[in-house]
């Protein structure tokens, strides 16, 4: 057994509790986050890629809108490697009211949401692929951002401020005493060790687990609502600014673009457990019919991954317990002194990802009102290296990287321009690390192959260099490639079939990965894998035209 001792544990290592966990360290407190997978792993990696203008909630919800434009500004400053400044739409789409723009328009200025009315003839200019029969278009300063990179830039800025980063650290139990917060019990699921951690303070954000978590500690049922909602990517840029429709939020009425891809998302159905999130063949349906909507032909694209995520949204009494879609996305915290007569536990739930800076600023200003201290938040003020280095993310940064190192340096993944040493360099730095991890960092098997080339690729360069051993090949490779078949099945129909094909020859056929020798057992799923086999899913999903 292990034992730690700090003044704050932070629980969820999803967008929030990074930013939560920065804000602490850089308060000069000790503390340590604890997350039961890898980092940005839950709703941070599994949402639409949206940096919110606040354009989307200048009707519905005016606060979240206000909160999101201020956020924008912020964190496209603090990282900027993260954040591709592009841009966005609202237009009204046939159909569609174009009244509502007007409605929009009073919104964005009682909200401070920067919009301007441009003509139709300058929006088609800019994205010529959009319907040519919208009737009025409407600029914002909507943006894209890559999770990831986000999440682990704040884990990256709190370390450097003395905070301990725990991934793959489940918490069993919280313990108690006369009322009061005592230390949080963990395992440690990569070496099967159990983990004590002495504190007087947790901060609960584990988002739509929020409650499992509250749980632990003898706290009342807390109301956090998962809504779910799932996303498709299509194979390239449809679009190279945001478009959104202009109409009250309805689901499937935002295009994304994202590094190399577009997303369209999302719908939004209230879910009781987030560890099991549906991918529906009639809503796969429903996001291709909005597509449309938005870009006539949009079905004549492939395809490449759906996946669902869950948002953590607080019980909202105004409207029905099941309709996530019109609750309001405002942050919460709750006082379990107050609520629960436990002290030294607060949770925080809504929000989006565009406003994470902002919850992590509200719940440790509550924790410190708590320990009657006066600790000014400063996460505003610094930027965070690298992604603070002034300079944008833009969709050809890496290509601007192979230029460099072209001559000497081995392309791994063609779809995602990654080089033999960021793979190499990634693998030596995380010894533990799974091909998902390096995905989530490096974007391995992200492209339109779906690691249908790279995955091989980078477990023979693994093995080659002595970083795994062919037992740990083995069961790392056959992982990849089931957690990239669990967004392939949904969506199988047209090329992506022929794409999908393809591979299944390869592995099931050319290298037999399901007749190799038993992979390593201290490999452990992902906590959202679903036990199917591809014949079965195809079988359930059906192959859809």
């Amino acid at each position: 057994m292990r034992k730690l001792a700090v003044d704050v544990v932070v629980i969820g290592g999803g967008s929030t509790g990074a930013g939560v966990v920065r804000d602490v360290a850089m308060r000069g407190y000790s503390t340590v986050l604890v997350e039961r997978a890898d980092l940005g792993q839950g709703t941070t990696g599994r949402f639409h890629g949206l940096l919110h203008s606040g354009g989307r909630y200048v009707v519905s919800d005016p606060l979240s809108a206000t909160e999101c434009a201020q956020e924008n500004a912020i964190l496209s400053r603090i990282q900027a490697g993260a954040i591709e400044t592009t841009g966005g739409y609202f237009v009204c789409c046939p159909g569609d009211d174009p009244a509502f723009a007007d409605k929009f328009l009073a919104g964005a200025a009682a909200t401070g949401v920067p919009a301007r009315e441009v003509s139709v003839g300058e929006a088609l200019r800019n994205e010529p692929r959009l319907n040519p029969g919208i009737t009025r278009a409407i600029e914002v300063q909507d943006g894209t951002v890559d999770g990831w990179q986000l999440v682990w830039g704040a884990a990256n800025s709190a370390r450097h401020y003395g905070a301990e980063i725990l991934t793959y650290h489940a918490v069993t139990k919280i313990d108690t005493a006369d009322g009061a917060v005592t230390a949080v019990h963990c395992t440690d699921l990569k070496r099967g060790e159990d983990v004590v951690i002495e504190t007087g303070f947790v901060l609960n954000c584990g988002g739509p687990w929020a409650g499992q978590i509250a749980a632990m500690a003898g706290a009342h049922p807390v109301d956090v609502v998962p809504g779910r909602g799932i996303m498709i990517a299509m194979n390239h840029r449809l679009v190279n600014r945001v478009v959104n429709r202009c109409i009250y939020p309805a689901d499937g009425d935002i295009l994304v673009p994202v590094h190399t891809v577009s997303i369209i998302g999302t719908t939004d159905v209230k879910v009781d457990d987030p560890d099991h999130l549906a991918i529906e063949p009639d809503e796969v349906q429903q996001m291709l019919d909005a597509g449309e909507v938005l870009i006539p032909g949009f079905r004549n694209s492939r395809a490449l991954h759906a996946w669902a995520g869950a948002r953590p949204l607080i019980k909202d009494n105004r409207v029905a317990a099941a309709d996530t879609r019109h609750m309001s996305r405002g942050m919460a915290v709750i006082d379990h002194t107050e609520r629960d007569g436990l002290d030294g536990m607060l949770t925080i739930g809504g929000g989006k990802l565009t406003t994470y800076r902002l919850m992590a600023e509200h719940i440790v200003d509550a924790m410190c009102d708590k320990l009657g201290e006066k600790r000014a938040c400063r996460t505003a003020e610094e930027d965070m290296p690298p992604s603070g280095a002034g300079k944008n993310y833009v969709v050809t940064h890496r290509l601007e990287e192979r230029e460099h190192d072209r001559f000497t340096e081995q392309i791994i993944c063609e779809c995602e321009l990654m080089s033999r040493k960021m793979l190499t360099d990634a693998l030596a730095a995380q010894p533990n690390g799974s091909f998902d991890d390096l995905r989530r960092q490096l974007r391995l098997g992200m492209g339109p192959c779906q690691g249908g080339f790279c995955s091989m690729r980078a477990t023979g360069i693994a093995l080659e260099t002595g970083h795994i051993d062919i037992e740990r090949a083995t069961a790392l490779l056959r992982l990849f490639l089931k957690n990239r078949w669990l967004g392939l099945w949904p969506i199988l129909y047209g090329d992506q079939v022929r794409q999908t094909a393809l591979d299944n020859w390869i592995f099931a056929g050319t290298l037999d990965v399901e007749h190799l020798p038993p992979p390593d057992p201290s490999v452990r799923p992902e906590p959202e894998i679903e036990k199917k086999t591809p014949v079965a899913a195809v079988m359930e999903a059906g192959v859809r035209s």
